[in-house]
């Protein structure tokens, strides 16, 4: 693991020098789609990565949100075939050389994150509203609930998260208003937030998923191992120590 790349894009640096001399949350905002596979490898690794730091006797405290980003934008709601057809029109593979990519990925997401990948379930689907869902979400403060829960549903359980009668009801398993989360979802409340995670990624410079940013000045590219986001997590809270003597 390389030290973490620096971003010149005008992020903002939490003040960690008050009186109090008490160190800031390190920040951490992820950049992600729900149709990533990759994504859900890097969420969880991120979170082993971190939960190994806790453990700490100066243990780093650790805010994280969550960012919009859209890999095909252009994938209708109601894709016509399998995930090894969508994968194989999309990178210009066969059928057969896409089937193996997402068997390598599922061992990858086994042996790596524990995870349990359903290629042969998925539902390949337009992730906007499942996004704006997110937002919502993160409004009533159950962002990573709701993260987590959309991820596992389209990559474990193949759930449609394109819809929005199935995505209200998975809003509703995570304990959010339901009628509140189709009232959003029809009138699309939160797109704004949408197309504004997506401008603030191109600020960045941002063209893959997916991408941590730390503390508005570090990025870490890709699904990272659990170990990496451990020895980050540790570098950046002793310059958050150092930073508040």
């Amino acid at each position: 693991m390389t030290d973490p790349e620096y971003l010149d894009a005008g992020g903002v640096v939490p003040d960690v020098t008050d009186e109090t001399a008490t160190p800031a949350p390190i920040r951490i905002d992820v950049w992600s789609d729900i149709a990533c596979p990759w994504c859900y490898i890097g969420k969880r690794n991120l979170e082993n990565g971190l939960a190994a730091a806790a453990q700490d006797e100066d243990a780093p405290r650790v805010e994280i949100t969550y960012h919009s980003f859209e890999l095909s934008p252009d994938t209708p709601v109601d894709f016509d075939g399998s995930s090894a057809d969508f994968l194989a029109q999309h990178k210009g593979v066969t059928r057969e050389q896409a089937q193996q990519m997402n068997e390598r990925v599922a061992q990858i997401a086994k042996d790596q994150a524990g995870l349990h990948y359903r290629f042969d379930l998925q539902q390949h689907t337009n992730t906007v509203k499942a996004h704006e869902l997110v937002h919502f979400a993160k409004q009533h403060g159950k962002q990573l609930e709701m993260k987590e829960r959309l991820l596992s549903a389209y990559f474990v359980e193949g759930r449609h998260v394109g819809r929005i009668d199935e995505l209200v009801e998975l809003a509703g398993s995570v304990g959010l208003d339901e009628a509140a989360a189709r009232d959003a979802l029809e009138n699309d409340e939160f797109l704004p937030a949408v197309r504004q995670d997506q401008a603030q990624a191109r600020a960045y410079g941002i063209n893959g998923v997916p991408f941590f940013v730390i503390d508005g000045q570090y990025g870490v590219s890709g699904a990272q191992p659990a170990e990496a986001f451990t020895q980050v997590a540790r570098q950046v809270w002793a310059e958050h120590r150092a930073a508040a003597l």
